[in-house]
């Protein structure tokens, strides 16, 4: 598959793939993009995550703190608010939805 194609399809899961690694546990931004690598098909740079939780953060879906680290400077750890648990739900259901379409159309014979 291009590249640029399975990127289009990527950026329309991204932002539920963040919100619910969010929602399981408080991640900081370089935890979160080596999450996202445990997923191969949802992987995605730094400078992809990184604008992403921001515009999460100005939308109010997800709150960030800063913590103490022992291995180095200061992490930023992200969570969700209650919009944000709202909106992953919401996608949720969306996204499963459009699977099941996708897959009904996808399995059906051509005439």
């Amino acid at each position: 598959m291009p590249r640029s194609t399975q990127t289009q399809l990527k950026k329309g899961v991204l932002e539920l793939a963040i919100l619910t690694l969010i929602d399981r546990e408080e991640l900081y931004g370089a935890a979160l993009v080596g999450r996202l690598q445990d997923y191969p098909h949802l992987s995605a740079p730094s400078g992809t995550v990184y604008p992403l939780l921001s515009r999460l953060t100005a939308n109010g879906l997800i709150d960030n703190r800063w913590e103490e680290s022992t291995k180095g400077p200061p992490r930023k750890y992200y969570s969700l608010t209650d919009s944000g648990r709202t909106m992953l739900k919401q996608l949720h259901q969306d996204f499963l939805g459009l699977s099941t379409d996708m897959k009904s159309l996808l399995s059906e014979e051509e005439p």
